[in-house]
């Protein structure tokens, strides 16, 4: 539980950084990761402005997201497939 305090969120996510031990990054870090991850997997843009909870696609298409260049994209499909075992 945070608490609904932006300062216990934070320290609840370093803390969970931590022990998994992973970089530190801000949680708002996130939200641009989740972007361009959405677009690199052809998410359709009204779906990932929901998840992303903007309101206005605007906001999803400018700020959030990068269209991955072909050779982005065979990267994130090799490390789809290692991921999966394949």
């Amino acid at each position: 539980m945070t608490g609904g305090q932006p300062r216990n969120l934070n320290r609840a996510f370093e803390a969970h950084c931590r022990k998994a031990g992973v970089p530190r990054i801000r949680v708002h870090d996130t939200r641009h990761t989740c972007a361009s991850l959405l677009a690199a997997l052809d998410v359709h843009p009204r779906v990932a402005m929901r998840i992303l909870r903007h309101s206005q696609i605007s906001m999803t298409m400018d700020v959030y997201t990068q269209i991955p260049s072909p050779e982005t994209r065979k990267a994130l499909d090799r490390l789809n497939q290692s991921l999966d075992g394949d």
